[in-house]
């Protein structure tokens, strides 16, 4: 692996180890230049409870890799969130910088009800 990716998972892991000591649900974000994907993990971090992703039927139509589609798909995970029944999450951004896609998907969950 490159270096710099090697960077973002120590500052991912480093995140994640305080949210599992907090016990919470955590919205995991990855992004990739033409996608980003969003799953909401459970606490003990074995299942995945509610997932979106540009990679949606209903989301692939447009473009994919820009911040209007990152928005989007936060909507999307905030609205299978509350049908799974979960209100309060931590949001992990995976390591990478909080701005463009990654803060834009992150508002369109809080917009959506989602609280974190």
């Amino acid at each position: 692996m490159s270096a710099k990716n090697d960077s973002r998972l120590r500052r991912a892991r480093r995140s994640r180890i305080r949210m599992r000591t907090q016990g919470v649900n955590r919205l995991s974000v990855h992004r990739t230049p033409r996608h980003i994907y969003a799953q909401i993990i459970a606490a003990s971090g074995d299942k995945v409870l509610a997932s979106a992703s540009t990679l949606d039927s209903d989301l692939r139509g447009g473009k994919t890799g820009n911040v209007e589609a990152a928005a989007a798909v936060g909507k999307l995970v905030a609205e299978r969130a509350k049908e799974a029944g979960i209100e309060k999450v931590a949001f992990d951004r995976g390591g990478y910088k909080y701005h463009g896609r990654v803060k834009a998907l992150a508002d369109a969950a809080r917009e959506s009800g989602l609280e974190f």
